[in-house]
């Protein structure tokens, strides 16, 4: 009896994991484009309720429409960890964490008021239109990306590294060459402007004045137009050939972007069949 018990239990949480986590299914894919749909909606309304004049009129509707998405994100969250078999691994995933920061504010704004305008980050959950669109070689792409970049940490730490050093020396000088006179009253502030020239963006609340100081600031934005292509040449050297990967959502972990026909997850290794649950 309690094999069957076991067996049933199994059967239900694939089936329920198949249809929130999986998008290679009718049921599956009507799932996540209703949910798709409570997330733009509920975004909307938020943006609305921050218009003063919208506020006054609907705030009290916009507010309880509000309630009503939470409630339903709340579910749908629980859902999730009840269908996974390691309910840890999923909450501390990106999606796992972004799922619970969708629903988190809203309660919050009961002891601190306001902050549940922070629940636009909901945003982030839109990513799962990949898997629903049927794109989900984009996300092989998107994994690609992340490879390139974790294998290109040192050499962008270095980069970073000479970055601050160029702005530390150029901010100095402009101190000394500029003065307070001209709006630099500390090596910080000229630490900023070098920054802002550096970076190309020129915002203009300080500017050089004197000879030396506009020679020392062109040459520093030159040198900015010739650092923007360097982290872009850094991380396209460690790029490597994108591969095809399935919609297959692994039931003990989460972990998404596995090799089409893939039998075992490619992070924890576990089993995609779920003691059978088909049969």
């Amino acid at each position: 009896m309690n094999a069957e018990n076991q067996s049933s239990s199994n059967h239900w949480r694939a089936r329920l994991h198949e249809v929130i986590f999986e998008a290679d299914t009718t049921a599956g894919k009507t799932f996540d484009l209703i949910l798709i749909f409570s997330i733009v909606a509920s975004i909307v309304a938020v943006m609305l309720e921050s218009v003063a004049s919208i506020r006054a009129e609907y705030g009290e509707l916009l507010y309880k429409i509000e309630w009503v998405f939470t409630i339903l994100f709340t579910i749908e969250y629980v859902l999730r960890l009840l269908c996974v078999r390691h309910p840890v691994r999923y909450a501390k995933s990106f999606f796992g964490v972004v799922d619970l920061l969708a629903v988190i504010p809203t309660y919050l704004d009961i002891i601190l008021p306001g902050t549940r305008f922070l629940f636009v980050i909901r945003v982030l959950r839109l990513l799962r239109v990949f898997r629903v669109l049927k794109l989900a070689h984009f996300v092989g792409e998107a994994d690609t990306l992340m490879q390139a970049m974790k294998a290109s940490q040192r050499k962008i730490l270095v980069f970073l590294f000479a970055v601050g050093t160029i702005v530390v020396i150029m901010g100095s000088a402009m101190y000394v060459i500029e003065g307070e006179e001209h709006g630099f009253d500390s090596i910080p502030h000229g630490i900023y402007w070098a920054i802002v020239t550096l970076t190309t963006v020129g915002y203009g609340d300080i500017a050089p004045k004197t000879p030396m100081g506009q020679t020392l600031a062109s040459m520093l934005m030159i040198l900015g137009y010739a650092i923007i292509a360097v982290p872009t040449g850094i991380v396209t050297s460690e790029m490597v050939h994108s591969r095809r990967v399935s919609t297959q959502s692994c039931l003990d972990c989460s972990s998404e972007g596995h090799e089409p026909g893939a039998k075992f997850c490619k992070d924890c290794g576990a089993s995609f069949t779920l003691d059978n649950p088909a049969a």
